[in-house]
């Protein structure tokens, strides 16, 4: 039996740890917090000082009971949780149930779960720092108040199990106030003049085109707003000769992005890979824990990727640097080795995300873990070796043709040298597409094949998809690197957004949780008010400010503003929703209403009339045993599936949507299915036949 105890906050990073230590080392998991404010009731004494009342998370007893008994069998305890506020904070917790003293050496953080980091972290453990867990008690004492203190007269107002939280209601906020932009961005026409041309050289390859395009009028910029205005230069330049007047030739440097911090890593992973938020985090928690590689077991793939810092360690880039002198030679080696700063902060304690072992490719791992495993990986580890490579050096060619005084441009580069771009591609992070066009020269003719008008309209604001809303939070200050896919998360499982072509659109009742919010609660959701409360985290913290002054400071005119809610709200009353769906009791039209569990019917006659019956969904498709109406149900656990209207009398129920449509096999029922690979399909029913239908899809 060992004599350490070491305590992580996961089964899989205690795998991977406990490879690393020896037999004199027990290494075990707190399945995460341990301790926090009770469900029940706020939690939060305001008049004590907001002293906050913790209290053991349910289910943790037994868990907690096997931490003790092994603490008091170990020489020494270690609290190796996450190197954050929130991982400070689960050891604070620990420390406290473990009865270790406040100066006691406990704590060790590493930033990479290799051998020699979890070796350096046990030889240099420290005190828990306060101002870290102080900074994570404001934020969770500050989110319990607004929370409480707003929830309920939600629930009774709008819906029940509605929430508004202090970062989730500034995000709905900005998709509301987007779609409101959206909606009423009224369009302007303008035109361009575009054409394509070749040289008049006989000497040349006349099947080389040059496509240029209108910019300005003897030097200044040209606005053509009508029809008419571009149909009157048309004309002018019909009868007019189409003359190179310029060709500037540039090499043009392209340097590397630097390595991934949370955000660009959400934002990457959702545009190169269609990776939501929260999928990107689940992803790379694995990664940065362990993953089971063939033949050398659990290996931490990954440094720690909550973090908003792209500063990486000395000994990181001198591998990077000989690892790409080896695989691609020299000359992508840079003369200087490349360092990035990020913004100022405090998080700069971190590195950025990179991969922990730089041997360790890509390809190395494919076979062995799941395909996203595989693909997020890849996509990290590339973008780090990259951010150290040689820059990119690009031959440029800028081409102004005249008529008439009117100036026409064409631009296009090449690669000389691809440098970085070697193993990565910028996509659509701001990346041009690379053009050649046809060797001109100043003073030469062009012929043209097809010049026309080309009407436009000025377009709205894009919605936000979820990599534009997390560049949208962080270049704001709204949030962290640890709360953007939670935020996303929240807003669409209590459906104040829901997704529409990989935007984020909000719905009716997002909507209309955010005009109460911004009518009654204008600071919870101000930009400026949630980002000050970021930076003023950030100094307690550093150790500037008292973490119970600032929670006083922030929710002293938050709570004015939940005291004037209560009394104004309650002089308002929300229709309920009328169906056609008549009372069996008294004949009057039900209501929709809103409960604990979910939406229900009601009578509006109630108390004289009490009848309720929960919202069935109908299908159209009739039961196959009995013809009557099939409706959708859960089960215990939460998950859909499809069963008769009239159980018990008839029995007939399915995991999958049943069709109208009969197999041409065996005549059984087509149930409607997907997957990635057919899309959506019909199958039979019948586990003997099991034929298979590609569902066309209809086209405008």
């Amino acid at each position: 039996m060992g004599t350490n105890l070491v305590i992580v906050e996961s089964p899989a990073k205690a795998k991977t740890i406990r490879k690393y230590l020896g037999k004199n080392y027990v290494v075990e998991a707190s399945m995460g917090h341990v301790r926090d404010l009770p469900k029940s009731q706020t939690g939060v004494d305001v008049e004590n000082n907001y002293e906050p009342k913790y209290i053991t998370i349910r289910g943790k007893g037994e868990l907690l009971d096997k931490l003790r008994k092994q603490a008091k069998k170990s020489e020494k305890i270690y609290l190796a949780t996450d190197p954050d506020r929130e991982g400070e904070a689960i050891s604070w917790h620990l420390s406290k149930v473990l009865k270790l003293s406040e100066t006691e050496k406990c704590r060790i953080e590493f930033n990479e779960i290799t051998k020699t980091a979890i070796k350096a972290a046990i030889k240099s453990p420290r005190e828990i720092n306060m101002n870290l867990v102080d900074a994570q008690q404001a934020r969770r004492v500050l989110d319990r108040l607004v929370g409480y203190g707003i929830s309920p007269i939600l629930w009774r107002k709008v819906k029940w199990g509605l929430s508004a939280g202090r970062v989730q209601s500034a995000t709905l906020r900005m998709i509301c106030e987007r779609d409101k932009k959206i909606k009423e961005f009224i369009p302007k026409e303008y035109w361009t003049i575009e054409g394509i041309f070749n040289s008049t050289d006989d000497t040349k390859n006349s099947k080389e085109k040059l496509n240029l395009k209108l910019h300005n009028f003897k030097n200044e910029k040209i606005e053509i707003d009508t029809k008419e205005k571009a149909d009157e230069i048309l004309n002018i330049i019909k009868s007019g000769n189409y003359t190179v007047s310029k060709v500037k030739k540039t090499e043009r440097i392209k340097n590397p992005l630097p390595p991934f911090i949370t955000s660009t890593l959400q934002q990457d992973a959702y545009r190169k890979l269609n990776f939501t938020t929260k999928r990107t985090m689940s992803i790379a928690q694995q990664l940065y824990e362990g993953i089971e590689i063939k033949g050398k077991g659990s290996v931490a793939l990954i440094t720690y990727m909550r973090t908003d810092s792209v500063r990486i360690s000395d000994e990181a880039q001198k591998s990077a640097l000989e690892f790409i002198n080896t695989s691609y030679g020299t000359e992508y080696v840079p003369s200087e080795p490349r360092i990035y700063k990020g913004k100022k902060n405090i998080q700069d304690a971190h590195e950025a995300i990179r991969p922990t072992y730089i041997d360790i490719t890509p390809d190395k791992i494919k076979g062995d873990v799941k395909d996203e495993i595989y693909k997020l990986y890849k996509l990290i580890w590339e973008r780090f070796v990259a951010s150290q490579m040689k820059s990119c050096v690009l031959d440029t060619v800028s081409v102004t043709v005249d008529n008439s005084g009117y100036n026409f441009k064409a631009n296009g580069s090449t690669v000389k040298f691809d440098g970085f771009m070697k193993i990565y591609s910028y996509g659509t992070e701001g990346d041009e597409s690379l053009t050649t066009i046809p060797k001109v020269q100043e003073g030469e003719m062009l012929s043209c094949i097809q010049i026309d008008g080309l009407q436009h309209f000025t377009e709205p604001p894009a919605r936000f998809s979820e990599a534009s809303l997390v560049k949208t939070l962080e270049e704001n200050g709204i949030g962290r690197p640890s709360t953007y896919a939670p935020t996303i998360a929240t807003l669409l499982s209590r459906k104040y957004i829901e997704r529409e072509k990989k935007t984020l659109v909000p719905t009716e009742l997002g909507i209309i949780v955010d005009n109460i919010m911004c009518e009654f609660f204008n600071q919870i959701v101000d930009e400026e008010f949630t980002a000050n409360m970021e930076e003023r985290l950030d100094d307690i913290e550093l150790g500037d400010s008292d973490w119970r002054k600032i929670v006083n400071e922030f929710f002293t005119p938050v709570k004015a503003e939940i005291e004037k809610a209560e009394i104004e709200l309650a002089k308002i009353t929300i229709e309920d929703e009328v169906t056609d769906i008549q009372c069996e009791k008294c004949g009057r039209n039900m209501v929709i209403k809103h409960g604990k569990f979910g939406d229900f019917l009601a009578c509006p006659g109630y108390p004289e009339c009490e009848n309720t019956k929960p919202i069935v969904e109908e299908i159209d498709t009739p039961c196959p045993k009995c013809g009557s109406k099939i409706v959708v149900k859960k089960s215990k656990k939460g998950r859909k599936f499809f069963g008769c209207s009239t159980y018990p009398n008839c029995d007939y129920v399915s995991w999958y949507e049943p069709s109208s449509k009969k197999c041409n096999q065996c005549g059984s029922i087509m149930l409607k299915k997907y997957n990635k690979t057919n899309g959506n399909y019909l199958e039979c029913s019948n586990s003997d036949c099991k034929s298979k239908e590609i569902i066309q899809e209809e086209t405008e």
